[in-house]
């Protein structure tokens, strides 16, 4: 058995559809898997507004505590697969997605998470400038499978989009939020930009013993609005990144950030500053930003 779970809050009805539309279409028959749409306070219950009479196996949980983290941590506990798929509120899957997740989950014992490309679909045509941070905005094209049991090897590291992790692994991940050994959240909630929580449960497949991987096979398509193609937005975006990834290292042990590290105020940050545009600035200062908040964040938990 397979979990898909989507955790949507005020999700565009547009793109709900097409998600839930891509489910349908699945060449996985549909008692090899249950559908999970977890509404995390959305202002319109979901209930209202979406039918899932289409599957024979599907949940409509209305979850009261904000934040992607709850929403996961919700559908990890209602979930009764020994796989769960994390399809995203704007991830269209290709018709052999979960097919695919079988088998890889079958010939490959050794992973405990996995997941594979994400092709763009951007509402508008995006301007020349933002290339350079598609990555940020969760796009991943490549032309060969690769696996890692290394919690830092970025290479074959797993993005939340189309997310597949065992079901030991998500167990494992829960219990870190239940007993306290995750006193900061890194995903999203309301107006924050944080994003290393998919990162945080693929890890979590190394701290058992197991690695992570990507896989060609997997295909999906992300929808991106015009307003993730701002600059205001990509800037508040690396800004969270920048945030997460210190957060996240700060988890394990031999992996932290020093707090004592001097941010920002350096001859060579000055120097860095005077030699670039202003968007580049822009972008730089995001980052020492979001290194900043890691480090308060960290002090403050202590």
């Amino acid at each position: 058995m397979i979990s898909v779970i989507t955790c949507a809050h005020n999700p565009r009805p547009d793109y709900l559809t097409r998600v839930i539309e891509s489910l349908k279409k699945q060449t996985l028959d549909k008692g090899r898997w249950e559908y999970l749409l977890i509404d995390n306070t959305s202002d319109e219950p979901l209930a209202s507004t979406v039918d899932l009479s289409w599957h024979s196996k599907p949940q409509l949980i209305r979850e009261a505590k904000p934040g992607l983290t709850h929403a996961r941590l919700r559908g990890i506990g209602e979930s009764s697969g020994e796989i769960l798929v994390f399809v995203d509120d704007d991830n269209v899957l290709d018709p052999d997605y979960l097919e695919q997740v079988e088998k890889i989950g079958n010939q490959w014992p050794i992973l405990g998470a996995w997941a594979g490309q994400t092709r763009p679909e951007f509402e508008t045509t995006p301007p020349d400038w933002t290339r350079e941070y598609w990555t940020r905005l969760v796009i991943r094209e490549f032309d060969q499978d690769r696996w890692s049991n290394q919690p830092a090897d970025d290479r074959a590291m797993p993005c939340g989009a189309g997310l597949c992790v065992r079901k030991n692994v998500a167990e494992y991940y829960a219990q870190l939020h239940a007993t306290g050994r995750r006193k900061l959240l890194l995903d999203r909630a309301g107006k924050s930009l944080l994003s290393g929580g998919d990162s945080d449960l693929a890890i979590c497949a190394c701290d058992l013993g197991l690695g992570m991987g990507l896989f060609t096979s997997l295909k999906l398509t992300h929808l991106i609005p015009e307003a993730r193609l701002t600059e205001d937005y990509l800037v508040r975006l690396v800004e969270g990144l920048a945030c997460s990834s210190i957060l996240l290292n700060s988890f394990r042990s031999n992996n932290g950030f020093s707090t004592s590290r001097k941010l920002s105020t350096s001859a060579a940050d000055l120097i860095r500053l005077l030699i670039r545009n202003r968007r580049e600035r822009r972008f730089f200062r995001a980052v020492r930003n979001g290194e900043r908040k890691a480090v308060q964040l960290l002090n403050n938990s202590h």
